[in-house]
C-alpha cells in the first residue's frame, strides 16, 4: 500500500514538473493568433539556418560553427564540421537538403571560410553526407574571392528549383563600389550551379571573358533570405538595404538589381547614397521596407494549418525581433503583420514536413508554432 501511496505522489509530482515545463516553454500570443509558439529546442545562441531530415528530426547550424543534430528530443553536436571563419556576421551559416536526399545523401551547408592566400575570409559553399553524426565525404564547390577582413555581408542563403539547380546567395562583404555591379568579382550575388557545383551551360554569363560564370544575378547587397515559390517555382530573396531599402526580389538570369546605384535607403549616417531609386536595365524589387526591418529566413506559406496564412510569406526581423507575415496578392503586398513581437532576433523559418511552421530565434532556440483548434 505505501509503495502505491509512493508511486502515486511521484506521477503526481512528474506531471506537475512536466506541466510547469510546457507552461515555461510555451509564449504568449493574441487571442486572435491561429497558433501558439513553444519552444520545442532551447539554449542556443544564433541559430542561423535549420532543415529536416524527417518529421522528427532536425540538422541546425550555429554561426559560432557548430552542427547540432536534432533527434528524438536531444541534441547531439556533429563531428567533422568545416572549420569557419568566425568574424563580424561571419561563421557556420545555412544548410539545405538535395532535392532528393533519400536517395543521394547529400547536405549542403554555407559558411565563412579562411581558405585562399589572402588574409580574412569570404563566403563558401560545400556539400557532404551525415554518418554516425559525423560529416563524411566532404567537397568544397565554391569559395569566393578574394578574401577580407571585414566582418559584414557574408550572405548566405541556399535553394534548389524546381530543375534541381542550386542556388546561393552572397553578399557584397561591405565593398559596395567594387563588387555588386562587376560580374568579374565575386559578392552582391545570386549564383546557380549543377548539384556537384558545376556551372550550367546557360547560366547568363557564360562565355563572357573575366566574368564569374556562377552568377545568376547580380546588383544586390546582403541578401539573407532565399526562396522557392511553391506555385510558379521561382527563386524570391530578401536583402538588407542600408538605412532604409530592405528588399525582396524575384531572381531572374542576368538581372541586375542596382545596389549601390539605385536603393530606397540612405547612408547611416542620413547622407544620400544615390538620388536615384530606379535606372533603365535595372529591376525592381517586390517590395522594400522603409524603415529596414532587417530581414533574414523567409518561407512561403503553403499549410492550411493556420487560417489564412497560405500564400503568405514569412520574413523574420533581426532589427526590431518580430516575425513578419506579408499578404500577397500575386506578386503584390497588400498587407503586413506583426507576429511574434519583442520574441527576440528571428533569424530563421521554415515550413516543416508536418505542415508547421518552425521558427529560429537567436539566444532562444527553434519554437514551433502549434495551430489552436
Amino acid at each position: 500500500m505505501r509503495n502505491s501511496v509512493l508511486t502515486i505522489a511521484f506521477i503526481a509530482i512528474t506531471l506537475s514538473y512536466s506541466c510547469a515545463q510546457n507552461t515555461e516553454n510555451k509564449v504568449d500570443t493574441p487571442e486572435n493568433a491561429p497558433y501558439t509558439a513553444e519552444l520545442m529546442i532551447d539554449e542556443m545562441q544564433t541559430p542561423w539556418g535549420m532543415v529536416f531530415l524527417s518529421a522528427n528530426e532536425m540538422l541546425i547550424t550555429e554561426k559560432s560553427g557548430e552542427l547540432i543534430h536534432y533527434k528524438n528530443g536531444e541534441k547531439i553536436k556533429v563531428k567533422n564540421v568545416p572549420e569557419v571563419y568566425q568574424r563580424g556576421q561571419g561563421g557556420l551559416l545555412d544548410i539545405e537538403l538535395h532535392p532528393n536526399y533519400e536517395n543521394t545523401g547529400w547536405i549542403y551547408i554555407s559558411y565563412a571560410s579562411e581558405e585562399g592566400k589572402e588574409k580574412g575570409g569570404h563566403t563558401a559553399l560545400m556539400r557532404c553526407k551525415l554518418k554516425d553524426n559525423t560529416l563524411t565525404d566532404k567537397e568544397l564547390l565554391y569559395k569566393a574571392s578574394p578574401n577580407t577582413t571585414k566582418g559584414q555581408h557574408f550572405g548566405s542563403r541556399i535553394e534548389f528549383d524546381n530543375d534541381g539547380y542550386l542556388y546561393l546567395s552572397i553578399g557584397e562583404r561591405g565593398a559596395r563600389d567594387e563588387n555588386p555591379q562587376d560580374i568579374t568579382r565575386d559578392g552582391g550575388k545570386i549564383y546557380r550551379f549543377y548539384d556537384d557545383g558545376s556551372i550550367p551551360e546557360d547560366n547568363p554569363f557564360v562565355g563572357i571573358k573575366g566574368a564569374k560564370t556562377a552568377i545568376y544575378s547580380y546588383g544586390h547587397r546582403n541578401p539573407q533570405g532565399l526562396a522557392k515559390h511553391p506555385e510558379t517555382g521561382e527563386i524570391w530573396d530578401n536583402e538588407h538595404g542600408p538605412k532604409g531599402g530592405d528588399e525582396i526580389n524575384i531572381i531572374k538570369a542576368g538581372a541586375n538589381y542596382g545596389w549601390p546605384l539605385v536603393t530606397y535607403g540612405v547612408n547611416y549616417s542620413g547622407t544620400p547614397i544615390t538620388d536615384k531609386t530606379e535606372m533603365e536595365g535595372m529591376t525592381q524589387p517586390v517590395h522594400y521596407w522603409v524603415p529596414s526591418i532587417a530581414p533574414s529566413g523567409m518561407a512561403f506559406v503553403t499549410t492550411d494549418n493556420y487560417r489564412d496564412w497560405k500564400g503568405s510569406i514569412l520574413v523574420g526581423s533581426l532589427k526590431f525581433q518580430y516575425m513578419e507575415r506579408l499578404h500577397m496578392d500575386g506578386t503584390k503586398v497588400v498587407k503586413r503583420e506583426k507576429l511574434l513581437t519583442d520574441l527576440g532576433r528571428v533569424r530563421d523559418i521554415k515550413e516543416g514536413p508536418d505542415g508547421l511552421i518552425y521558427v529560429a530565434v537567436e539566444g532562444k532556440g527553434i519554437y514551433k508554432l502549434v495551430p489552436k483548434s
